[in-house]
């Protein structure tokens, strides 16, 4: 995997905002020049054909992978023959690293790889970072309430969160 793009994990609750700052976010990173791939996790059944087109009707007919592809976009779909959590590294393996400067993941917060944790302490939950060596940050609505030497970012900021990504990427020499 020594061609792997960094990778950067977004670790929270749900609730907390995860999807709302990666919509914000990657904009963004993308003005900076940074090629962004997003592998999410899902922890309902999903789809993105939907009922009535042909790639649907293919792939509920017993196509166990199915491939749909346009002048803008492709999309594959993969049937698993027994449910099981998805494989974030097998997943990663699946991207074009070459078309990747920086993946974001959303999810798989269990998962050994760099995170920026994002904590709300209204929300009841206890945080991640104590017992959590790979956050490596953490993203807060409430930066007075933490106490820890990790990085704490206002969660509302994304510049500065942008920012601290691009610091955290040259440190990983991956970004001049």
């Amino acid at each position: 995997m020594t061609d792997t793009p960094p990778i950067l994990g977004f670790a929270a609750w749900s609730g907390t905002g995860k999807t709302t700052l990666l919509v914000q976010l990657i904009p963004l990173l993308r003005e900076r020049g940074i090629r962004i791939a997003v592998i999410k996790h899902a922890h309902h059944s999903f789809d993105v054909d939907q009922p009535g087109k042909d790639s649907h009707a293919l792939r509920k007919a017993g196509a166990e992978q199915m491939l749909i592809a346009s002048t803008q976009r492709f999309a594959l779909m993969v049937e698993q023959s027994e449910p099981r959590e998805p494989d974030l590294w097998a997943l990663i393996g699946r991207l074009d690293a070459s078309r990747t400067d920086l993946i974001l993941v959303e999810g798989f917060k269990a998962e050994a790889f760099p995170k920026l944790e994002l904590f709300r302490p209204s929300l009841g939950k206890p945080a991640r970072y104590p017992r959590d060596p790979d956050i490596i940050a953490v993203a807060t609505d409430e930066p007075a309430s933490l106490q820890t030497d990790l990085p704490v970012l206002p969660l509302n900021d994304v510049t500065g969160i942008r920012d601290f990504i691009l610091g955290w990427m040259r440190r990983e020499g991956a970004v001049g």
